[in-house]
């Protein structure tokens, strides 16, 4: 399959042109016209790589989940609470897609596309074993994804605002609090967590996430490409 084909300069090249243009346009607005000159490659080359930009959206929604789980543990070390930090996460990127519609475009593109919203359920089962661990006591690994759907589901609804939706903290209180009746987290303790979130820069928060984030693409982007063009200089001539 052409989504499967193995990492080249080329492949490498155009992920790293399509996250630029994802962060600055936003997804649904860079055509492939645009990633084509961004990147210097025919539409054939493109297409040979990625037969959409659905493929292409995956692989950066793959360095998200990367760079959230850097995130927790991080704050883990700080000793902070995986559960506070699971609520932050989700706050930071409402916060930063009402600031930036392109961002906004680029996270719910995430959870409206199949392929890469399926990266974000397997991702996300595993998060939620280690985040709501105490509460999940006799939990088998379906109860886990059939919870994990409604989850995906209650954060796109969250980060799809219009102008007939709740306010930033409504809309944040909601969803955080809804999510954690769904692990049977007590009441006293969901209105600890959604207050401490609240009651943070929850903005500015979400500004330097956002920024970390980028870096965190462009570095990797670099070093993928450094490591792809690297192997293949060393390959050996037939």
């Amino acid at each position: 399959m052409a989504g499967k084909r193995k990492p080249t300069p080329t492949k490498r090249v155009i992920i790293k042109a399509a996250s630029e243009l994802f962060f600055e346009n936003g997804f649904s607005k860079t055509t492939a016209t645009e990633l084509c000159k961004k990147a210097n490659i025919s539409t054939g080359n493109l297409t040979f790589y990625f037969p959409t930009k659905e493929h292409i959206l995956a692989d950066i929604v793959k360095m998200m989940c990367d760079f959230q789980w850097k995130e927790m543990e991080s704050a883990a070390n700080e000793g902070r609470s995986s559960l506070l930090v699971y609520c932050l996460e989700l706050t930071t990127m409402v916060a930063v897609g009402e600031e930036m519609p392109e961002m906004q475009d680029f996270f719910v593109a995430a959870y409206a596309h199949g392929i890469p919203l399926d990266i974000i359920r397997a991702n996300d089962v595993e998060k939620i074993k280690r985040v709501f661990a105490e509460y999940t006591e006799g939990w088998d690994g379906e109860k886990f994804i059939e919870t994990e759907v409604l989850i995906s589901g209650i954060e796109y609804a969250t980060l799809s605002s219009t102008e007939h939706s709740a306010s930033v903290e409504h809309r944040i209180e909601g969803a955080l609090n809804t999510i954690m009746m769904l692990f049977d987290v007590p009441e006293q303790t969901r209105k600890t967590k959604v207050a401490k979130v609240l009651g943070m820069d929850y903005r500015a928060i979400g500004r330097k996430v956002y920024e970390d984030f980028k870096r965190y693409v462009t570095e990797t982007n670099e070093h993928n490409l450094e490591e792809v063009s690297r192997n293949t200089k060393a390959k050996p001539k037939k």
